[in-house]
């Protein structure tokens, strides 16, 4: 068996650190490099529930998308949530590994990963990393439909391809609107809608997309929007990543197993439905 140094630097391999933005938190967060490790568990959230899951799993290293401590802390005390995950993972003798925006412009990356779910050929990133010079790497990723499709139907193939979510999938714009050429984005998008634009696609399908820049998009152009759960959207990853270490643990003999987890971690957790569209009671 590799021990954990092995396989975190064939993480960092996949996922320099370097290429992570400045703001965020990449790399290892706990874990002995000498320790041996036999199982891996990729997720989307370092959360109790996964941490949990890893140890009926007995899974020496936990690899997330998303940061433990963002912002950072003071305190790793118990009585806090997070505190709670650093000690059951020392305890347990897991490591926590995180490839958070150094994973969202790899190639491949999030955005290919989700594309893949969707069946959509990749023909460049939105926004090409500019140290990549072959413009493999970067941020989102425009994309192409095989053949033509409404927005509606682009939206039902993203609701039926995706994890289900209690939010599930919104549409903005016209849902009978032909679409051929779209632009993905794992995780939240609308910080994008200027390069979205730029690039002259049908469609644009991320997550969390906001009131304003969602309506000032739907009014400045005939894009549609497609707006799905943030986690829903970068689960696909943990599956792409899962079959690169599976392919780097072959190569050198290591018999890794790698899991995937489907603990839906999304925090919303029901949906109610308007009944009546009329809003004729909505105050002036």
């Amino acid at each position: 068996m590799p021990r954990l140094s092995e396989v975190l630097s064939a993480l960092d391999a996949l996922w320099p650190p370097e290429r992570a933005e400045s703001w965020d938190a990449v790399g290892t967060v706990c874990g002995d490099p000498d320790a041996e490790i036999s199982r891996v568990l990729f997720a989307v959230d370092p959360v109790q529930d996964i941490v949990d899951e890893a140890v009926k799993l007995r899974a020496q290293l936990i690899v997330t998308h998303h940061p433990l401590y963002l912002r950072g802390t003071t305190t790793v005390a118990a009585s806090t949530f997070k505190g709670r995950v650093v000690h059951t993972l020392i305890k347990q003798d897991i490591a926590l590994h995180v490839a958070h925006t150094n994973a969202d412009t790899a190639d491949p990356g999030v955005s290919d990963a989700l594309a893949g779910a969707l069946d959509l050929r990749v023909l460049r990133p939105l926004v090409p990393a500019p140290d990549d010079p072959h413009g493999c790497r970067g941020l989102g990723r425009v994309c192409e439909l095989d053949h033509p499709v409404t927005l509606r139907e682009f939206a039902a193939r993203a609701a039926a391809r995706l994890p289900a979510t209690a939010q599930g999938i919104r549409i903005a714009g016209d849902p009978d609107a032909q679409v051929r050429t779209v632009v993905v984005s794992g995780g939240s998008g609308d910080s994008l809608f200027e390069q979205v634009r730029a690039a002259g696609v049908d469609a644009f399908l991320t997550a969390d997309l906001r009131h304003h820049p969602a309506s000032e998009a739907v009014q400045h152009s005939a894009l549609g929007l497609v707006d799905a759960a943030h986690w829903a959207t970068e689960w696909p990853w943990c599956t792409q990543a899962a079959a690169q270490l599976d392919e780097i643990s072959d190569r050198n003999g290591w018999g890794l197993r790698t899991h995937v987890s489907r603990t839906v971690t999304d925090p919303w957790t029901a949906h109610a439905a308007a009944t009546d569209p009329d809003t004729s009671g909505a105050p002036n």
